[in-house]
């Protein structure tokens, strides 16, 4: 990918943390600044004995792209090189710049990827205006859906404490699972906000629930429960974590609790990134997308945050990390007529109507 953006006057950095390899491209002197961004990193390929061809051998069949990534994300990314090396083509001299922050740590902790990135961005003086992140949102058809925000992610671990003993003398032991049960019942119970506009309510979800020696004779003296919240705009992270302990307390619990916050909810309601994305679907598809904020979270909750617009577009998401991941061939080259409609509209329409 450098070495194509190199090509067309882009200035590339090469940015390594810990293991993961970054980069960030910059073209264009001043002005605002619409970013394009991705990651190159993928999930397991799961058993290779059920894929019909190899996950990391792009094969065409059928005109469908078959691969690992091909619609998560990799497809995205080719097709924003793409619109990159023909607008460039058309205008050399663009006012505005254009950048892409590209990583390869999305799919897995996300330490060292983005976050990275912008914090040497923020070190360097530079802010990002507009910003499309390729991750596949749509559901149908290619475009029928963007994303212009995402939900918040707050995990929890909860270990509730009791006394081990044996299950025969149940008054000499204190049962953890016994206990935590009711409080589940009202955390999962709970209304914690109706939702809004572009937010669904609020959902806590239990993934775990681990507890027991594996005798059948022994009362557990700890049990660990696993669960998530999926929250909007309406709820804050502390209010999420204060009402939860607030029941947990209510219920007379021995426990402690790991609070993890894997992004805060963001939105992009409207404004020129949007109407510019919107109106270069319009013109490919000849139809307007449904803007949605479902799904689960992606590098746009670390973006939006520094005040920028933010927006997902990219392919069709039905086989995104399942066995033979695939793309419509044919979806590439209007994807990437939509990235360029958007840089036309935002550079040569926004930018240069304000110079």
């Amino acid at each position: 990918m450098m070495e194509r953006l190199r090509a067309i006057g882009f200035t590339c950095t090469e940015l390594r943390f810990g293991d993961v390899s970054n980069f960030w491209a910059e073209r264009g002197a001043q002005g605002p600044i619409l970013v394009f961004a991705g990651h190159t990193d993928v999930v397991p390929t799961g058993p290779l004995a059920q894929w019909h061809s190899p996950p990391f051998e792009p094969t065409l069949r059928d005109g469908v792209l078959y691969g690992r990534g091909s619609a998560d994300m990799k497809g995205s990314l080719a097709a924003m090189l793409v619109a990159c090396e023909e607008f460039v083509a058309e205008h050399p001299h663009h006012p505005g710049r254009i950048g892409f922050l590209i990583t390869s740590d999305e799919e897995g902790p996300a330490v060292d990827g983005t976050v990275k990135v912008l914090d040497y961005l923020h070190e360097h003086g530079k802010t990002i205006d507009w910003c499309v992140v390729g991750e596949p949102s749509s559901s149908h058809a290619l475009a029928d859906v963007i994303k212009n925000g995402r939900r918040g992610s707050l995990g929890a671990t909860l270990t509730v404490h009791g006394v081990q003993g044996h299950i025969a003398y149940p008054h000499l032991a204190d049962n953890p699972i016994h206990r935590v049960l009711p409080a589940l019942h009202a955390l999962t119970s709970e209304h914690w906000d109706a939702g809004n506009a572009f937010f669904p309510p609020t959902s806590m979800q239990v993934s775990n629930i681990n507890g027991g020696t594996g005798a059948t004779n022994v009362i557990p003296g700890e049990v660990q429960v696993v669960f998530n919240f999926r929250y909007s705009t309406e709820v804050t992270e502390r209010e999420l974590r204060e009402r939860t302990e607030t029941i947990l307390q209510a219920h007379g619990l021995d426990y402690t609790i790991d609070w993890q916050l894997s992004g805060q909810p963001f939105l992009t309601a409207s404004g020129e990134l949007v109407d510019a994305t919107v109106d270069s679907i319009l013109e490919i598809t000849g139809r307007s997308p449904e803007l949605s904020t479902a799904g689960g979270t992606s590098d746009g909750r670390f973006i939006a945050p520094t005040g920028a617009q933010v927006v997902e577009l990219g392919p069709v998401n039905a086989s995104i990390h399942k066995l033979n991941e695939h793309v419509l061939a044919a979806d590439l080259p209007r994807l990437s007529a939509m990235y360029k409609g958007i840089l036309a509209r935002l550079l040569l329409q926004t930018v240069q109507l304000s110079l």
